[in-house]
């Protein structure tokens, strides 16, 4: 007897098709500032909100409808009004606002993504010109680095917060955020454990930037700056912690073995190396926040997303013991790799 097999369906396929127009839903509706409209004036009709934008209705009916299909937004009466989520993560001032991140993928990453047959036959990255720039990093244009930045604080805040929960800091008392512009890590880390205190290291102008948001936050006493970069530049040594947070997948493994060896360098002895990334899964396989952002890596950078057993492979080859991966759920790093530099080194 012959079994009848399910048929599969079509529809994931379909879903990753449909993926650019969730995306522009989004990005669109963020920077006409729907989100915040709607906080202001919950309930207001579609008619309502294309008298605020300058719109004829029909166009601002069809967003509306698309994002209450999202669960942006939700009926209200007449009209409509943000959702929770919404709420939370998308009205600007916010303190879990997540907009910034928004701006960032759509005005840096989606020009790049568009020509992404481009990245796989050259090898190079589509999201900037490297004939003319050294890195995604090089660019010093005030818009494009406060946007930057400020998108990288959305999605570090909430992760920093996770990881400070996934390590124990209690008894450190230097922390060293190695490429740590933005300042979320070395303020969410202050904040969870007050006895410590951080450093930034990152490029000047990344650091004059970061100083005002870690003023602004309140915790000028506890965090210091140090200015260069961690390819020419010694890191300040002495210290208990040393984080790398997101910075690894933007460098090739060379300079990843060089940027560890520099931080092998700046631990005191028994001091701890944390790694906070989406890690790819040692088979290759996923998961697939983790992959995508590894080919995101691609069209920005000439680094990738790598494995917990690519990162304890050179961990321990530049002195490092006691290596441990922790996963953890969170927007930016689904997991924290641990090491420590021996006691009597």
């Amino acid at each position: 007897m012959t079994s009848v097999q399910e048929p599969v369906s079509v529809m994931p396929i379909m879903n990753m098709v449909y993926g650019l127009w969730v995306s522009q839903t989004l990005v669109t509706a963020h920077e006409r500032d729907v989100f915040g409209r709607f906080a202001e004036h919950p309930g207001m009709t579609t008619a309502e909100l294309a008298e605020k934008l300058g719109c004829e209705e029909r166009p601002v009916e069809q967003l509306v409808t698309a994002c209450a299909g999202l669960d942006l937004l939700e009926r209200h009466g007449d009209g409509y009004r943000n959702t929770p989520m919404t709420s939370r993560y998308l009205i600007r001032g916010g303190q879990d606002y997540v907009g910034g991140w928004v701006e960032v993928v759509s005005r840096h990453d989606y020009p790049g993504w568009l020509r992404l047959d481009d990245a796989l036959r050259t090898n190079r990255p589509t999201a900037w010109d490297s004939e003319r720039r050294d890195s995604l990093f090089d660019d010093t244009n005030p818009v494009v680095v406060e946007t930057f930045w400020e998108g990288m604080s959305a999605i570090s805040r909430p992760t920093a917060r996770v990881m400070a929960e996934t390590v124990d800091l209690s008894a450190a008392r230097s922390l060293l955020d190695v490429g740590g512009g933005g300042g979320a890590y070395a303020i969410e880390l202050c904040r969870a454990y007050p006895e410590l205190s951080a450093t930034i290291f990152d490029l000047p102008f990344v650091c004059d930037l970061t100083e005002k948001k870690v003023k602004q936050a309140g915790f000028g006493d506890r965090v210091s700056f140090a200015q260069g970069s961690f390819f020419t530049d010694p890191l300040p040594t002495g210290q208990d912690v040393v984080l790398l947070s997101m910075i690894l997948h933007d460098w090739d493994i060379d300079q990843c073995r060089s940027i560890l060896r520099s931080c092998y360098d700046a631990l005191a002895p028994g001091g701890q190396l944390l790694i906070s990334e989406l890690l790819v899964a040692d088979a290759k396989d996923g998961p697939l926040d983790a992959t995508l952002m590894s080919l995101s890596m691609l069209v920005e950078t000439f680094g990738r997303n790598y494995t917990g057993e690519e990162y304890r492979s050179w961990l321990l080859d530049a002195g490092f013991t006691d290596v441990e991966v922790r996963p953890f759920d969170a927007p930016a790093a689904n997991g924290v790799v641990i090491a420590r530099k021996p006691a009597n080194s």
